[in-house]
């Protein structure tokens, strides 16, 4: 089992920025990639983030050059940092590990809010 705990979320206003952290405990040796993802009122999940256990990292089209994913192994956190934020960014951002058996664990969430 893995247990994420997010922090980080709030208000800021558009061209802002805020930084996003993730602290997973348990079985934090089975992690290969983590991630983040957001969801919308109203809208689906996305993904937003994923980096894998050496560093590699891939956006969502929507967040790149925008924001940047970055993963501490040794303290088994992964960070998301989010600049020139727009209202369209707005939403509860979760955290995601998914293990070597492709298991995904969530965190519970952290809201981000933009105004304009």
């Amino acid at each position: 089992q893995v247990q994420l705990v997010e922090s980080g979320g709030g208000l800021v206003q558009a061209g802002g920025s805020l930084r996003l952290s993730c602290a997973a405990s348990g079985s934090t040796f089975s992690i290969v990639t983590m991630a983040w993802y957001r969801q919308a009122p109203g809208k689906q999940r996305e993904l937003v983030a994923v980096i894998n256990h050496i560093g590699i990292a891939d956006y969502g089209d929507s967040v790149k050059g925008r924001f940047t994913i970055s993963r501490d192994n040794a303290k088994n956190t992964v960070y998301l940092q989010m600049n020139s934020l727009k209202p369209e960014d707005t939403a509860v951002y979760y955290c995601n590990a998914r293990n070597v058996r492709q298991l995904d664990y969530w965190g519970q969430g952290t809201q981000v809010t933009v105004s304009s």
